[in-house]
């Protein structure tokens, strides 16, 4: 009834100019005149704070966790000697991801290179950096797949910079996304078969152990190294699964993560995760009670048990081993990170953003949906792509579905054909995998999201031809209350949908710069009118204060809740 009452007002809140969220790429001014020496940066750009976006949820902390101190003039020179022939930089471009900052850098005789610099929030310290560079480089050795040349890098934050970075090479060609919505359906179904392609290169390589590719010499603990070739090593995993990847996350617990891997087999890469689970809790219950969805301290501890000895028996199962092999794929196929010839853009010309990218079990990438077969109706809201007003608004709903449908197709006859392991891992039921893929973030994705992984398992265990039983078999007195807590957790997913759509955000609440005081507009009159109809309504659905605990972003200024308060808040819900 809330949600219902919400939507009455929905079209007067939305923001006049349609943003898609959840692309933090925002271009930078240019620096076309001058180089302030005194503030260590060109005139027109600052090199060091996040100003591409600001967020309803955590703000000031999602900034000050971009913020970075270190020499810009001393990275613009070490830019310089990596390419012969330039004396100086004529003109910079700076970028911003949600993990890093990108400085793109025009030399004075014609050359660009991109300078990266992470944020801390990346990953471990110099691993980070290292596993990067490791990785392109590997890949540039032992397949074919169009990579930027890496021409300088440093780890060590402690160097001349005061940061870590890594200089590469621009990549040629142009971006997919701005070719996509012009392009034919033959087209996209070559396109789809060159990514294909590039996807069956990185299964044919083979690695003998779970974890991430560094140099031999890696400033790792030399017991855990797993040799991998000549110059190459497996080391700890630097990937979200076992790293906290979110400013709340490292305000709660800093870098005390451990037991990262290398794992060489499927088993310990299993309890890597179970052990994740466990040190995402809070060492005591919150000093704000969360809602009985997001479930108590000791409530995960008795869940994340119960997974892991869901998982346990899981990964004896011959139908999950055979999709169990350590494999080595790019983080995030879409668009933005797919360059294309101008002049054929069925030509894949290079691939970019090879952050975070991990030796994973092939059944870890079985949801993983390169944007180029998914259709723009059915990305979520968080996904983001400037491409989608063109294919919704400017083509029939009918020839984009056809579209789509030939792009899937093409993809998965190639999978078949060529990957034919990664193929099965893709058709697997989904309830297989949904524990395994849960199990390490309980406390940021409520009890509540992973009790119904476990319910679900449990009830279809037979039917999904698992042997014996499952080891989790809730009561009936469990599963009635679940049933309202899952009621909850649902309700909460659709009031954050509606807002994320509202204000345009994202599903951290991020909005653009230029489009934050119009976001800010619109998540006030939302948020007064859910509070009302809280006031308004049967206590019995709804009090006051439940409300203002399922609110998914900060209160608005003026709503009665101190900082504190919302402090205490965000720390509950993780």
């Amino acid at each position: 009834m809330m949600l219902a009452r919400l939507g009455r007002f929905r079209k007067s809140i939305r923001t006049n100019k349609t943003v898609y969220p959840g692309d933090f790429t925002a271009k930078g001014k240019r620096f076309l005149h001058g180089f302030d020496v005194a503030e260590n940066r060109p005139t027109s750009i600052d090199p060091f704070s996040y100003t591409s976006g600001r967020w309803l949820k955590c703000d000031s902390l999602q900034r000050k966790a971009r913020h970075i101190n270190f020499d810009y003039r001393a990275l613009c020179q070490k830019a310089v000697e990596a390419c012969p022939g330039a004396s100086e930089i004529v003109r910079h471009e700076k970028n911003e991801g949600a993990f890093n900052r990108v400085f793109i850098l025009h030399m004075d005789d014609g050359q660009r290179v991109v300078a990266r610099i992470p944020f801390r929030l990346a990953g471990p310290r110099r691993l980070a950096t290292q596993s990067e560079v490791a990785s392109m480089t590997y890949l540039r050795q032992y397949t074919n797949i169009p990579i930027p040349k890496v021409l300088d890098w440093n780890d060590d934050e402690t160097n001349t910079t005061g940061t870590e970075y890594i200089i590469m090479e621009h990549a040629s060609g142009v971006q997919l996304h701005g070719k996509w919505s012009s392009m034919s359906t033959h087209q996209h179904m070559l396109c789809v078969k060159s990514l294909a392609t590039l996807v069956k290169e990185m299964m044919t390589l083979n690695f003998p152990a779970f974890g991430s590719i560094y140099f031999a010499d890696a400033p790792i603990e030399p017991a855990i190294k797993i040799r991998l070739a000549e110059g190459f090593c497996i080391g700890p995993h630097c990937g979200a699964p076992v790293w906290p990847c979110s400013p709340v996350e490292l305000s709660l617990y800093g870098e005390k993560m451990s037991r990262r891997g290398p794992w060489s087999d499927i088993e310990s890469y299993c309890s890597g995760l179970i052990d994740a689970g466990y040190r995402r809790l809070p060492d005591a219950e919150p000093a704000v009670p969360r809602l009985d969805y997001q479930g108590t301290v000791q409530e995960h501890l008795r869940l994340i048990k119960a997974s892991d000895e869901v998982i346990r028996k899981l990964i004896t199962s011959s139908m999950l081993r055979n999709i169990s092999t350590p494999l080595l794929l790019h983080p995030d196929l879409h668009k933005r990170n797919i360059y294309v010839s101008d002049g054929d853009p069925t030509q894949i010309v290079a691939l970019i953003d090879w952050q975070a990218t991990c030796i994973e079990p092939l059944f870890s990438y079985a949801s993983e949906m390169p944007d180029l077969i998914t259709s723009p109706m059915s990305i979520p809201i968080s996904a983001g792509t400037e491409d989608v007003p063109a294919l919704v608004e400017n083509q029939e709903k009918t020839k984009v579905e056809k579209d789509v449908s030939i792009c899937q197709q093409t993809f998965e006859v190639a999978m078949k054909a060529w990957a034919p392991r990664f193929h099965d891992a893709r058709v697997t039921d989904e309830t297989i995998l949904r524990v395994l893929r849960y199990c390490s973030t309980s406390w940021r994705d409520s009890a509540a999201a992973l009790r119904q992984e476990l319910i679900e398992l449990s009830q279809r265990w037979t039917a999904l031809g698992l042997a014996g039983s499952c080891p989790y078999q809730p009561t009936a007195e469990e599963i009635q209350n679940h049933r309202k807590q899952y009621e909850d957790f649902e309700s909460l997913q659709r009031l954050k949908l509606f807002l994320i759509r509202a204000t345009n955000s994202n599903s951290g609440g991020w909005v653009p710069s230029d489009h934050w005081d119009a976001a800010n507009e619109a998540h006030q009159l939302a948020y007064e009118e859910w509070m009302q109809t809280a006031r308004d309504g049967d206590e019995s659905e709804m009090t006051e204060e439940k409300a203002k605990k399922m609110w998914p972003f900060d209160p608005p200024r003026g709503s009665g809740m101190s900082s504190h308060a919302a402090m205490e808040a965000i720390s509950s819900a993780g």
